[in-house]
């Protein structure tokens, strides 16, 4: 197996909320870390800033969520294709 093309539709599911899952995680830490920035100094963030940041979280809990449930979903001979593809 190399391709997405090549997996079961179960596996794609699962494809799609791995990358899901990984772009709400860089979106989190990308704030987390202009946050960090922007007040290492002694600052405190807004309260605009950490809603965003938790708005930010609570989004990668569901996808972290939507993945986990769809792994389950993905036959176990194909799991580690799929692994190998996520990698």
């Amino acid at each position: 197996m190399h391709s997405v093309n090549d997996l079961s539709d179960a596996a794609k599911i699962a494809y799609q909320a791995f990358l899901d899952m990984s772009e709400s995680k860089a979106a989190y830490f990308s704030c987390l870390e202009t946050i960090d920035a922007k007040y290492e100094s002694g600052g405190a963030p807004s309260v605009a800033e950490n809603l965003e940041l938790e708005g930010l979280l609570a989004t990668h809990d569901k996808n972290v969520l939507a993945f986990t449930t769809a792994m389950t979903a993905v036959a176990e001979d194909e799991k580690q294709s799929l692994v190998r593809l996520m990698s």
